[in-house]
């Protein structure tokens, strides 16, 4: 993506013409002209979710139905990792179909499809596709998360708190865990200090959601948290209170106040 465009725009036959060159020397039977044709006719007048959803579907037809064979031809062509905290939707943009094929076709194969979102994310982000494994795997899919929030890669690490935020942009509210917060709480007080501000600004906003789900609890945790004498944490805490901050709340303004006093 190197010319200034509106995102959805990037989503067309030019983009399905590289995609089908990628995927042909790993699946021979895929059928370019047919992919092509398909998503230029289905996407001009369809919105950014459309044409993302119209491009996975395109490759659902042209893959092999068994899924699990499927996968593994996607997982050949993701290309080098990222290295930065930016390009997800630069570079990366373009897996954005595949990732959204993983979320509408992969739910029942649950080990597949989180080896191949924890390989997206690497590249661009799996934070919508593992949405609909936490509502249908809730605990197989934290305990999955559980390990990503200790991994070595902070792409993976920010996914570990990113997919279970409860009011993600973009995507369906999930309210399951609103009343007890406590297995998604866990997972982010092993990102609470982590050195990288990408992690720390998805693990901020995180708790930010929560604490319009279930202030009292987020309350007592940042709380709790502002004891850690830490500056990672800290900004956190910071970041996470800002709404409340303006809205001039005694309680967030309270204990901002005492973090600047120590």
């Amino acid at each position: 993506m190197s010319e200034f465009k509106k995102l959805k725009l990037w989503f067309d036959g030019e983009l399905a013409t590289p995609l089908a060159k990628k995927i042909k020397p790993h699946y021979s039977p895929f059928k370019t002209k047919t992919f092509v044709a398909y998503i230029e006719k289905k996407i001009e007048d369809q919105e950014l979710k459309q044409r993302v959803e119209t491009i996975s579907d395109a490759l659902y037809a042209q893959l092999p139905s068994d899924y699990c064979e499927a996968v593994g031809i996607l997982h050949n062509i993701l290309g080098p990792e990222n290295e930065n905290e930016t390009g997800m939707f630069t570079d990366g943009y373009w897996l954005m179909p595949i990732a959204f094929f993983v979320e509408k076709y992969g739910t029942a194969h649950f080990d597949e499809s989180m080896l191949l979102i924890k390989e997206i994310t690497k590249r661009n982000t799996g934070e919508y596709a593992i949405r609909p494994f936490l509502t249908h795997y809730p605990k197989e899919t934290l305990k999955i998360a559980k390990l990503w929030s200790k991994d070595k890669n902070f792409h993976v690490r920010r996914l570990a708190s990113e997919g279970l935020r409860p009011r993600l942009p973009w995507a369906k509210k999930i309210t399951l865990f609103s009343d007890k917060p406590d297995p998604v709480i866990t997972i982010l007080s092993n990102l609470k200090s982590d050195p990288s501000a990408y992690v720390r600004k998805s693990v901020a906003n995180t708790m930010a959601d929560f604490l319009k789900e279930n202030y009292e609890y987020t309350i007592l945790v940042l709380e709790t948290w502002s004891k850690c004498n830490n500056k990672e944490t800290d900004w956190i805490i910071k970041h996470a209170l800002r709404n409340e901050i303006k809205k001039k709340n005694p309680q967030a303004l309270s204990l901002l106040t005492k973090k600047e006093k120590k």
